[in-house]
């Protein structure tokens, strides 16, 4: 018998239903969202449930690595097209809600979403790591240039990241009344700015070797010395 599991899923539980090709209810359960319980439930229930489908949202991710490693095959459904559909439902639950997505799954009237891989996760996590590093250091050294500002000490309208601290160190010490104040502002700037060259080196590492990165790079070189 063909089975049509979803699951709706909150941030601590997830709620499942399972129904057979005539729509009839077969299971109704409420577990935790941990991986384990859930395929631990679907097991109990049959072997033959092959497929589980749920609605985009926070724990996609989670969700579909941990199911497809226990050999699932994962069903993300687009998140607008869920609600679009269950919004006709009166008194929303997410019982009821776990019912009208499998009816969703039975019918197949839905859209699929693409999950990205795990190693494509990481990349994106390093990257959006690197940029809010680098984030947090530009606004210490804005702050640093608006308080030496108010005793009349003014840093170059443009200074690289790389030798803002040399600069900034030195006329900053040579102010005694600023060195007790601004000098430990400007080591957690350097400390930050040293966890973000760490970061860059992991990301420069991966581009190096990447092929369509290289390929990139290699367009934007032979563009800049005017080869076309």
């Amino acid at each position: 018998m063909k089975y049509h599991t979803a699951l709706d899923v909150s941030l601590r539980s997830v709620s499942i239903c399972i129904i057979d090709d005539e729509g009839n209810i077969q299971l109704e359960s409420k577990v935790s969202s941990d991986i384990d319980n859930i395929v631990s439930c679907l097991k109990r229930f049959s072997p033959d449930v092959t497929s589980v489908g749920f609605e985009a949202g926070t724990l996609t991710q989670h969700l579909t690595y941990g199911l497809q490693a226990a050999g699932y095959d994962v069903i993300c459904l687009e998140a607008r097209q869920v609600s679009a559909t269950l919004s006709s439902m009166r008194n929303k639950t997410d019982k009821k809600d776990a019912r009208g997505i499998a009816q969703i799954l039975r019918t197949g009237w839905y859209s699929r979403v693409y999950v990205k891989s795990f190693e494509s996760h990481l990349v994106r996590t390093l990257l959006s790591s690197r940029r809010a590093v680098l984030s947090k250091c530009v606004n210490l050294e804005n702050e640093i240039r608006e308080l030496i500002r108010l005793i009349g000490v003014k840093l170059p309208s443009r200074v690289r990241h790389d030798i803002f601290d040399a600069v900034a160190r030195e006329l900053i010490e040579s102010h005694e009344e600023l060195s007790n104040v601004l000098l430990p502002l400007l080591d957690a700037r350097l400390a930050l700015y040293n966890i973000y060259l760490r970061l860059d080196q992991q990301a420069k590492m991966l581009a190096k070797d990447d092929p369509v990165c290289k390929q990139l790079m290699s367009h934007t070189s032979t563009r800049s010395w005017g080869i076309h």
